[in-house]
């Protein structure tokens, strides 16, 4: 990754950060793209890297102005983006689909998908004009499964499934890979929300019933899932493109 440009979105969050960290770590320089301004000022000063190398630019990714813009924003600093890893992401309250609101359901959809969407649109636009480039989505395991009160998440995801496939076959023939990966259970606040969600004040709970359904038994660390971005988005991938990668402890397995 040596003189690499790598575009992260959701940047602030747990996943990430530890994929900037890890990609400063292999000699690339990251971008890391966030609504919340405060989080983004925090991790670019949690980050372990030079200070030239880290780019923080605040954008809601449903804007397509923003997107846009963050797009440009990393072109003119860096000139280049050689890696795409479209990770923002809302996994939104615990409630059954009779009970959901029409206007919650639509945030979900907005940033999952419509997020996703505008990040390929823009940024495969700039790769197409470089001749390269890897993209990685964040996926779920929630885009092959079906679960009782995560209607917005579970659509979401199966949309980003579809999305990889399609942008995939789309920019074969321009030199780009766009794969996804597919987490279950890293131990992220996102994690932490839905544990929250489905047993209000005893996270703990759902939380052992959680692990109870991982066959390792235990909870992802989001440096696991940054290290397969990281092998998606190398070379070692280079015939890899289409695909969804589990990084789930065995869950789609059993």
């Amino acid at each position: 990754m040596e003189g690499k440009v790598v575009l992260i979105t959701g940047g602030a969050g747990g996943i990430g950060q530890e994929t900037a960290q890890l990609f400063l770590d292999n000699g690339a320089k990251v971008v890391l793209v966030d609504i919340n301004e405060e989080a983004l000022s925090n991790a670019k000063t949690s980050l372990n890297g030079n200070g030239d190398d880290i780019l923080v630019v605040k954008a809601n990714v449903t804007d397509e102005q923003d997107v846009q813009n963050y797009v440009k924003q990393t072109v003119d600093t860096y000139g280049k983006i050689d890696v795409f890893f479209n990770n923002a992401g809302i996994n939104g309250p615990f409630a059954s689909i009779k009970d959901l609101e029409k206007e919650t359901f639509e945030t979900i959809l907005s940033i999952n998908v419509t997020g996703v969407f505008l990040g390929l649109k823009h940024v495969i636009k700039q790769m197409e004009s470089q001749g390269y480039g890897s993209i990685i989505n964040t996926a779920s395991n929630a885009a092959y499964i079906g679960s009782a009160g995560m209607a917005g998440y579970i659509a979401s995801k199966h949309a980003v499934a579809g999305l990889t496939k399609t942008a995939a076959l789309e920019a074969a023939g321009s030199g780009i890979r766009v794969n996804a990966v597919a987490p279950a259970a890293i131990d992220t606040q996102m994690l932490a929300d839905i544990q929250n969600n489905i047993t209000p004040g005893e996270p703990e709970a759902s939380g052992e019933a959680i692990k109870q359904g991982i066959p390792v038994g235990r909870f992802g660390a989001p440096k696991e899932v940054a290290q397969v971005v990281l092998f998606l988005a190398s070379d070692n991938a280079s015939f890899v493109t289409g695909s969804l990668y589990n990084v789930d402890g065995g869950m789609q397995a059993d």
